[in-house]
C-alpha cells in the first residue's frame, strides 16, 4: 500500500470573521493532522497587513496547499495572493457568509472539509476582472444589493435581524436606474433595479441569483432586475423555477461595459466599492486553482 503524500499546508485563519472564535477550527486542524505526515504552518490575521504577512510566508515555506479559513472576504484575500501561482487553495468555512463554500459545495464538518483539502481533486476556476484591477471570485453588482451592503457595513448590522433591517430600509428607498449595457453582441438599454455579475451561483445569504451558474465554464452571468417582483424574489430562496425574462434578465458573456446615467452603489463579493457610472468586466478563464470533493465514480 502506497503511504500517503505528506503536503505542506499553509492555514490563513482570521480569528474574528462571522463573530466567533476559531479555536474549535485550529484544534480540528492540529487533530486531523496529528497522526498524518503532513506539515502544518498556522497564519493567524489580524486585519492590518494581512496581504503582506501572507504573501511573504507563501514565498518563504514555499506551500503545497494554502487553505482560507473563514468567510467570503477571507477566501478572497487568500485567492487573489496565489494568482500566478501553482498552488491550489483551500476552503474551511468558518464565517458567517460562506457562499462561495457553498457554491462549490465544500463540507461545513471540519473533517470533512479537510479530507477534500488534502485528498480531493483540483479544479481550475474563472474569475471576473473588474475595470482592469479588481478581482471578483463570485457575486459583483450595482444598484440594490450594493446599497444593502453599504448599510449593512455602516451600521456594523449583525445577523439574520440586521440583514432584514437593511432589506426594509433598501426598498423603502429604492429608485430604478437607467443603464447601458456593451457586449460584444451589441449594446441595450434598461431600466432596472439591480445589475449582477455572476461568477458563481449564489449569494452568502443563500439566494440563488444565477442558478445555471458554473465557475468553470469560461462565462460570467448578467442578471437584470428589471422589476422588483415579490414571485421571483422568493424564488431565489425556494427549489428554483425559471425567472419572469420581463422582471428578471439573464444572459451569458465574457467581457461587458456598464454606464449609468447617475452614480449607482457598487460592491464586489460583498465589500462596498463606492458610486460609479461604469463599469467594465471581463472573464479570466480557469485563473485560479481550488480543492474540491473527489467526483464520484458512475456505477
Amino acid at each position: 500500500m502506497q503511504p500517503p503524500q505528506k503536503l505542506k499546508l499553509l492555514f490563513a485563519i482570521n480569528p474574528v470573521s462571522g463573530g466567533q472564535s476559531k479555536e474549535s477550527w485550529e484544534e480540528s486542524i492540529k487533530t486531523y493532522c496529528e497522526d498524518r505526515p503532513h506539515e502544518l504552518n498556522l497564519l493567524m490575521l489580524n486585519g492590518e497587513d494581512d496581504e503582506d504577512r501572507l504573501t511573504q510566508e507563501i514565498e518563504t515555506y514555499k506551500p503545497d496547499r494554502v487553505v482560507a479559513v473563514g468567510g467570503d472576504g477571507t477566501v478572497k484575500m487568500v485567492a487573489e495572493r496565489l494568482l500566478n501561482r501553482n498552488i491550489p487553495l483551500g476552503i474551511l468555512p468558518a464565517g458567517s457568509a460562506n457562499g462561495m463554500a457553498r457554491d462549490l459545495a465544500l463540507p461545513t464538518n471540519a473533517e470533512e472539509a479537510l479530507n477534500v483539502i488534502v485528498n480531493g481533486r483540483v479544479q481550475p476556476i474563472d474569475l471576473i476582472c473588474v475595470n482592469d484591477k479588481d478581482l471578483c471570485l463570485h457575486l459583483s453588482d450595482i444598484g440594490l444589493n450594493a446599497q444593502l451592503v453599504k448599510y449593512y457595513h455602516d451600521n456594523n448590522w449583525r445577523g439574520k435581524l440586521g440583514y432584514a433591517r437593511g432589506v426594509l430600509r433598501v426598498l423603502l428607498r429604492k429608485r430604478p436606474m437607467n443603464v447601458e449595457i456593451s457586449t460584444a453582441k451589441g449594446m441595450m438599454r434598461r431600466e432596472a433595479f439591480m445589475v449582477a455579475l455572476a461568477n458563481a451561483r449564489m449569494y452568502g445569504t443563500g439566494a440563488v441569483i444565477n442558478p445555471e451558474g458554473d465557475v468553470s465554464d469560461g462565462y460570467f452571468e448578467v442578471i437584470i432586475i428589471r422589476q422588483f417582483s415579490w414571485p421571483e424574489f422568493l424564488k431565489m430562496f425556494w427549489r428554483y423555477r425559471p425567472f419572469d425574462p420581463k422582471k428578471i434578465e439573464v444572459f451569458h458573456a465574457k467581457s461587458l461595459t456598464i454606464e449609468t446615467r447617475k452614480r449607482a452603489y457598487f460592491q464586489i463579493d460583498g465589500e462596498y466599492r463606492g458610486l460609479i457610472k461604469r463599469l467594465d468586466a471581463r472573464i479570466l478563464p480557469g485563473q485560479l486553482q481550488v480543492m474540491l470533493p473527489q467526483e464520484e465514480e458512475e456505477v
